[in-house]
């Protein structure tokens, strides 16, 4: 989330409440959608009672998601209440399910800063309080999803064919999309050890799972330590100007060194496909061609720099413990591949 400078003002920001509203109940409609979807239901408008029904379908992936957005981007907004900093209330942005896509049924949510940051403490609380919230928010629904996964036969529900192919220990079919694991996740897998656990072609199928992980993606995207992104923040604090333009630099090195493989094997299969098994296997298996694209809109869109502060010093240490906790944070939830094609 990037902050907007603009001249202090003195009197409170004004609130668009009619707008806000409009587009959280428009998120919510839409997220019920993508719910009601990933749960195997075809949303169909021949009669009123069944749209609601199969709609009800979603409620569990619909409020989870929802309340992982709200309490990340409420943590930024009271933070900015407790530094008397304008900000508006949480935009949500409403997607309908659409096809070919990864139908989320929202692009998330963000607040709107109305002024320029007052200083390095203030700076540094509201950019850690949507992360640090929301990562308690999502580490909760994974527990919970390892600790209630429903009985094996479930995905049968939903994939009847697996069934008379031999059932979840057959290879996915090819072209089927697999979410990528992080630290988090494989943790808590080890520590829980859930049993009747799918395999990740298959995840996406299990609400509290599935707003976990995308919490956990969420999280780590918003703390990379690049421009005005919330980690971006947190770095520029706690390690200044100049440690935070190198931390950024360093940060695109990796991710294009991340995707390279992955967007080569990409414009090979497009130009010269037979060329594609010159690519080393193992580097293929950590790329993601997706980080390509990440490169460009932080180089170009939101930019390497942090602006200034009215008042840049240096953190107490009670702060940089907590900026410590982020980054370990971040290295817990950053996926190298988040989703790859069988």
């Amino acid at each position: 989330m990037s902050f907007p400078i603009f001249q202090p003002r003195t009197k409170p920001a004004a609130q668009n409440y009619p707008l806000h509203l409009t587009l959280f109940l428009l998120t919510v409609i839409t997220t019920l959608w993508a719910g009601a979807f990933w749960g195997g239901h075809s949303v169909t408008f021949s009669s009123l009672p069944l749209f609601l029904s199969t709609l009800a379908s979603g409620i569990p992936y619909s409020f989870c998601l929802l309340l992982f957005l709200s309490i990340h981007e409420f943590g930024h907004f009271f933070a900015t209440l407790h530094h008397r900093v304008q900000a508006t209330l949480p935009y949500y942005i409403p997607v309908p399910p659409l096809p070919l896509l990864l139908s989320l049924g929202t692009m998330g949510a963000v607040i709107k800063i109305k002024e320029r940051i007052s200083g390095t403490n203030a700076l540094f609380d509201i950019g850690i309080a949507g992360p640090l919230s929301g990562f308690f928010v999502c580490a909760g629904l994974l527990i919970y999803g390892f600790l209630n996964l429903p009985p094996a036969d479930f995905i049968y529900t939903i994939h009847p064919e697996f069934l008379m192919q031999g059932g979840l220990q057959t290879p996915a079919p090819e072209g089927s999309l697999c979410l990528g694991k992080n630290l988090l996740w494989m943790a808590l897998e080890y520590i829980i050890a859930p049993k009747n656990l799918p395999p990740m072609t298959e995840m996406y199928h299990y609400p509290f799972l599935f707003t976990g992980w995308l919490g956990s993606l969420v999280t780590a995207l918003n703390l990379l330590p690049v421009g005005q992104l919330d980690g971006g923040h947190i770095t520029y604090t706690m390690f200044g100007r100049k440690g935070h333009e190198a931390t950024a630099k360093a940060f695109l090195v990796f991710i294009i060194v991340l995707g390279s493989p992955a967007f080569l094997e990409l414009l090979l299969s497009l130009i010269q496909p037979a060329a594609i098994a010159l690519i080393p296997p193992i580097l293929l298996h950590w790329s993601w061609s997706g980080w390509m694209l990440w490169a460009i809109i932080l180089s170009r869109l939101i930019g390497v720099k942090h602006p200034q502060t009215w008042n840049d010093h240096p953190l107490a240490t009670p702060r940089k413990i907590v900026g410590w906790i982020a980054i370990a944070i971040f290295v817990l939830t950053f996926t190298p591949v988040p989703f790859s094609v069988t």
